[in-house]
């Protein structure tokens, strides 16, 4: 039990860590084009890392809704099991005229989560569009389960 209490403790202080790199890089980032809100599967945390598949929909400021699809990988400490979750995220880019499609690629952050039975996380990402689309966490990543994350998070998307 002591265990399970330093591993959540460990976690706090890496969501509070990611929090405030988000934080940094919103300072940073260009126009609010959208919203992007993904549906993530559930599975194991297998000490040194993970990789969920990933269901999106993105809400653009102006324009149709598009979906997309991918996974999202974690590496680091990454250790227990938890149920499908959603993760919801601004999406900012240099300009507001932004193609269809256009959020396909590949993104790279932070990311960190501690769950026990309900949970939360943060992945603040960069990537897309010629590296210039940044994904910033707007609520925390809801999910259930057994689980403490911290690390790198690598995710793909792809239209469609």
């Amino acid at each position: 039990m002591k265990k399970i209490g330093l591993a959540c403790g460990a976690a706090a202080l890496v969501v509070a860590a990611a929090f405030g790199t988000a934080a940094y890089a919103d300072t940073e980032a260009g126009v609010k084009v959208g919203m992007l809100t993904c549906n993530v599967s559930s599975g194991w945390g297998v000490v040194l890392g993970s990789t969920r598949d990933l269901r999106c929909v993105y809400q653009p400021v102006k324009g149709k809704t598009e979906h997309y699809f991918g996974h999202i990988s974690k590496f680091g400490v990454d250790i227990g099991y938890t149920q499908g979750g959603i993760m919801v995220w601004a999406v900012l880019a240099p300009s507001s005229d932004m193609a269809p499609g256009a959020l396909s690629g590949e993104y790279i952050g932070a990311t960190a989560s501690a769950t026990v039975g309900v949970g939360a996380g943060v992945n603040a990402l960069v990537g897309g569009l010629n590296r210039s689309v940044s994904l910033q966490p707007v609520s925390i990543e809801g999910n259930t389960g057994l689980n403490v994350a911290g690390g790198v998070a690598a995710m793909n998307l792809r239209h469609g």
